[in-house]
């Protein structure tokens, strides 16, 4: 966690709290009689260091958050830990990370918690800047449900950032580190200065005292990033930021929906007796008139999920990409009818749907460049220390864009007139034309996806008109279709879906090739497939 107040220089007992703990490779709960394997190193914050253990009579895979002793020497350090303890111990709420036991041994100090493998919000930030409106929706909700049941319980966060966001492997959102959590009355304010610069409230910077208002502010700050790629009032110092906070100097973007700037706007009141509580939030506008997805793919912790507008056409014209040839029926066995389907007159959740596409697709092209510009540059400039920091760092950066796992289970190579169609597993199907263009038909044959040349999308509904343009791509496509369906055995063994593995975004083929003995293909994500002729 990390206090608000300027950090100094580095005295030699500040160094000693980057080491990481000696902690044993067999972790023994005496009082229960529990043994556990330390596995992986997940992160660090304060004086905690957080590593993943394994219960060896279960098996049941936990976060074990470890505080040496010695760390623990002063009265207040002891009390902080026993109140962080106290505080958690009792919760239970679905966005809340659990807290199972807390033991201690020679060496240190244990809590074992609920793990939550998909690491946090702020990898995600990491990685993806802004984020699509429906995500932000999505996750923001979760937030304030987890608030709410603790300020129901007289609780205050007080330390609500990204970091302290916990995704689990169905992305739900898990509120931690209750370091700084402190139970208050419904009229008692707290003077202490505790949070995180970006995240903190003027009322605490103003020493006003404080309650469950500041929550309410960390959740616009929360939203604002979620949004817009950066916290609304980061500046080059701290205390800039700090008088950024105090005068409530923040901008929001034009792109802005109205109903998001409308809740920023609340949630980052000045007066913290004019902000909404969490009860009113949870009701807003903003997560009650626009869509709002039911789960989420692990892919989008790294790429923007493609949302299934329902009926409603988006993208641009498709530019004319003219075929080697015309399609005649004689070039396949048979033809195809793909299956047609009937779209809500709801025009509610039309109108809500369309909001999440163009919500999609509203993100700059550029927008991750200069960052990663950045990042390549500082990687270079650094000097090779704390190598065992930063081996753990890369943990942070596995690749879950490889989730979920999508194949090529058929094929059909007429490369000498077209180019190659094929299916993925889930049985949508794609073609990668001659011309190097794609096209790629979902698997409920509604929703087609046109990629030109400069890999510029476009995105069409089958019930709706489609471009003259694409009418010979288009009709090529369903024969690739109705002959694979027809003529071709399916390859590769079932794998279960995932929950929100239908909003990923399809993977299509980049570039392929074959030889006397294999064919090779390439996806656009990265993966390479290889299948071997027998």
């Amino acid at each position: 966690m990390q206090r608000a107040q300027p950090a100094p220089s580095k005295s030699k007992s500040q160094r000693k709290e980057k080491t990481p703990p000696e902690v044993p490779n067999i972790i023994v709960d005496n009082e229960r009689n529990i043994q556990y394997e330390k596995g992986k190193f997940l992160g660090k914050g304060g004086f905690a260091h957080c590593y993943e253990i394994t219960n060896k009579a279960s098996g049941e895979v936990l976060a074990g958050k470890v505080v040496p002793k010695h760390l623990l020497v002063k009265q207040y350090q002891r009390d902080k830990m026993a109140q962080e303890v106290q505080i958690h111990r009792n919760l239970s709420h679905r966005n809340v990370v659990k807290l199972f036991h807390f033991f201690e041994d020679r060496l240190n100090v244990y809590i074992t918690l609920e793990l939550c493998p998909r690491r946090s919000l702020m990898e995600l930030h990491k990685r993806r800047k802004a984020v699509t409106e429906p995500e932000a929706r999505y996750f923001t909700y979760q937030v304030v449900e987890g608030v709410l049941y603790l300020h129901d319980l007289k609780i205050v966060h007080r330390d609500l950032k990204l970091g302290n966001l916990f995704l689990n492997d169905e992305l739900q959102v898990k509120i931690g580190d209750f370091g700084l959590a402190t139970t208050v009355e419904t009229d008692e304010r707290k003077r202490t200065l505790c949070g995180t610069p970006n995240y903190i409230a003027p009322e605490v910077l103003n020493k006003m005292g404080h309650s469950f208002e500041v929550d309410i502010w960390a959740v616009g700050c929360i939203l604002y990033i979620l949004l817009f790629g950066h916290p609304p009032f980061e500046s080059k110092t701290l205390e800039e930021t700090y008088s950024r906070i105090k005068h409530n100097n923040y901008t929001i973007p034009t792109s802005a929906s109205s109903t998001s700037s409308q809740l920023i706007r609340q949630l980052l009141h000045p007066d913290p007796e004019r902000r909404p509580i969490a009860k009113a939030v949870i009701r807003d506008r903003f997560f009650k008139t626009g869509f709002m997805p039911d789960r989420l793919p692990v892919s989008c912790l790294t790429m923007i999920p493609h949302f299934n507008d329902n009926g409603v056409a988006e993208g641009n014209e498709a530019t004319s990409e003219s075929t080697d040839q015309n399609p005649t029926q004689k070039d396949f066995n048979r033809n195809s009818n793909a299956p047609t389907h009937r779209i809500s007159g709801n025009t509610e959740r039309e109108r809500a749907h369309r909001m999440a596409v163009e919500a999609t697709f509203r993100q700059p092209t550029d927008c991750y460049l200069s960052q990663l510009h950045a990042q390549v540059e500082e990687l270079l400039l650094k000097a090779s220390t704390d190598i065992d920091e930063r081996e753990a760092a890369l943990e942070t950066y596995q690749s879950p864009e490889a989730l979920p796992i999508f194949w090529i289970s058929k094929w059909v190579d007429y490369s000498d007139k077209y180019g190659i169609g094929y299916q993925l597993c889930d049985n949508s199907v794609g073609v990668l034309f001659n011309d190097n263009t794609r096209i790629v038909l979902d698997t409920a044959g509604n929703q087609l996806t046109y990629i030109e040349k400069n890999n510029k999308e476009h995105y069409f509904n089958m019930e709706h008109a489609t471009p003259v343009s694409l009418k010979k791509k288009i009709t090529l496509l369903q024969y690739f279709r109705s002959y694979m369906n027809d003529h071709l055995l399916k390859a590769g063994e079932r794998v279960s879906q995932r929950a929100g593995d239908d909003l990923a975004r399809l993977p299509t083929l980049r570039v392929w090739f074959r030889t006397k003995s294999a064919i090779v293909l390439h996806f656009i994500n990265g993966t390479v497939q290889i299948n071997f002729f027998t």
